[in-house]
Order: structure tokens, then sequence, then C-alpha cells
């Protein structure tokens, strides 16, 4: 009889590559790694894994059995929701990331709602920026993730995945506030040609979505500073180094020195929800859905259709 477990540790290191990358994924350490593979090659009789170099990889026996694990792990998954949907009851462990201004906007109304409305509920909170977030899901890391893509840049999301729309986020452009275009009603991308920019990390998906829509504009952007969390960008904003992106979720209070004006482009990103879709029936799943939409109302975020979305496409 194969262990449940062990086949869920074989999977992890399927999934992420080392053994470290598997500790950190199923919050264990390395040596428990080791020793529950150990057992696992003695159930099955067979070697699973081999060294290579300084780590290890999977034996043809052991992608052919880790194969095996993940449609197991996915029907106990299945199993689980089914009982949980049958229970009726919200409870147990929820583990929910969102990127940075989301965690600052949605988490602090969305949690507290849960935890008044279901406190046999346990929620799990971190902040993950938005490919991170799809990674954690699809490994099973994380329950739901909280992302985004921009109205002229989708997100590609892997197959298996449901996801739900949040709210549509505005973003205006944060400029000094002795800047000769402060005091306009809209500004066109355009015209913001020679100022330098202030963005997130290179390879970020905001990033390149901001160089994309600046060229897509006739802009050749000149990078001026880098920063992931929004409210440092809106402090060098302040301090005039430069102009920046600025969506409305979570940006509040301003740094004084700081003008927001709205763009003629009319920018926008979605914010949404994903989860597994073998996890759908979970009724933590579908109350916490409830709470982070309710949330996303206070901003605006009303929707025409609320209803998940599967999804289809691929992540290259």
């Amino acid at each position: 009889m194969l262990n449940l477990e062990r086949l869920r540790t074989l999977d992890a290191l399927a999934r992420h590559g080392s053994v470290s990358g598997a500790a950190e994924g199923l919050h264990i350490t390395t040596s428990a790694v080791s020793q529950q593979m150990a057992k696992l090659e003695r159930e099955v009789g067979q070697r699973l894994l081999a060294k290579h170099g300084r780590g290890v990889r999977l034996t043809d026996a052991g992608r052919l059995l880790a194969e095996h694990a993940a449609r197991i792990l996915s029907q106990v998954e299945l199993a689980q929701a089914d009982l949980e949907a049958q229970r009726g009851q919200v409870a147990g462990e929820l583990r929910i990331s969102a990127f940075p201004t989301a965690a600052r906007g949605l988490f602090p109304v969305a949690l507290a709602d849960l935890r008044e409305r279901h406190p046999a509920l346990r929620v799990r909170s971190r902040e993950s920026e938005p490919e991170n977030g799809i990674r954690g899901v699809v490994r099973g890391d994380l329950d739901l993730a909280v992302v985004l893509d921009w109205y002229n840049k989708p997100m590609p999301l892997p197959d298996g995945l449901v996801k739900a729309l949040l709210l549509d986020d505005p973003a205006d452009v944060a400029l000094p506030a002795a800047h000769p275009l402060a005091g306009r009603e809209e500004v066109d991308l355009g015209e913001l040609a020679e100022d330098e920019w202030i963005t997130w990390g290179e390879g970020e998906f905001c990033h390149e979505w901001l160089m994309f829509t600046l060229r897509s504009k006739g802009v050749e952007p000149i990078v001026a500073h880098r920063a992931a969390e929004s409210h440092t960008q809106l402090n060098l904003v302040a301090a005039g180094l430069g102009v920046c992106i600025a969506p409305v979720l979570g940006r509040d209070p301003l740094p004084a020195g700081v003008v927001t004006v709205p763009l003629r482009q009319r920018v926008r990103r979605h914010v949404f929800v994903v989860w597994r879709a073998d996890a759908d029936r979970r009724p933590s799943i579908r109350a916490a859905v409830r709470a982070l939409r309710a949330a996303g109302e206070r901003f605006g975020g009303a929707l025409e259709d609320g209803a998940p979305v599967r999804t289809a496409a691929t992540v290259s």
C-alpha cells in the first residue's frame, strides 16, 4: 500500500525540482523529505531519485510514479472538497496570497469578515507577486491567490484553474506636485516621453506591461528607478525623482508632494482571484471569494457577472 504523505513528497519534488524546494513547499525540513523518499523507495522496491550534480533528479521510475501521484492527490483533494461541501461547514485552514496593493486594500476587510462569519476557519495570508501566487496555487502551496492583469495585456493562466473577477482598478499617473502637468485634468502618455519613470523590477509582469504600453504609444521609456512596493515608488515621486503609474487600490494615503492625474487612455487593471478546479466545491473557497468580492465593491468594483471562469490558457 502506497503511503499518501510519501506520494505527496514525491509530487512536491517533481513540481519544485529540488529537495529544498519541496521542503519549503511542504513546510518540512530537507532531511524529512529525504527520509520520506527513502521509505517510498523501499516500499516500491525501485530507485526513484538519482544524484544530479549537487542535487537530485527523478529516475524513469520516479517520473512514472510522480505522474500517478499527481492524479491520486488530485482525486484526494476532490474527495475532501466533496466531503466539505456535504458538511457545508466553512472550517479548516485556508492559505491565500495577494500582490502588495491588493493585500493592503482587500485583505483587512475580507479577512476580518471571514473571521467574524466563520470562526472555525483559519486563514493564513501572505504577500506574493502575481506570477508567484499563480505558481503557488498550481503547486498546491496556496489555496487561493489574488492576481492581476492589465486592460491591454492579459495574465496567462495554466489549465485547471478557476478564476473570479474581483474589481476593475483604474490607474492614474503620479507626478511631483511641481511637475508642469500636475494641474491638468488628464494627461496623455505621449506627453511624458521626456520624463524619468519609476517602475517595478526587471522581468516583473507590471514592469513588462508598462514598457509595452509606453512603446505602443511611441514613447521609449527612460527608467530611472525600480521599486517593487507602490508606496516606495510614490515616495520617490514625492522627492521629484520621476513619475509612476498609480492604481487606486491600496495607494492611499498619498505622500505629501504627489499629485495623481487621470490618463487619457483610461488605464485600468483587472484584479481577480484564482484557485484549483479540483477544490472548487470547498465551502471555505467559496466563502473567501465572496468576502474578497465584497471588499472589492468598496473600490467601485461592482461586477456584471460574478460566475467563476475555468481557464484554458497555458503558462510559457
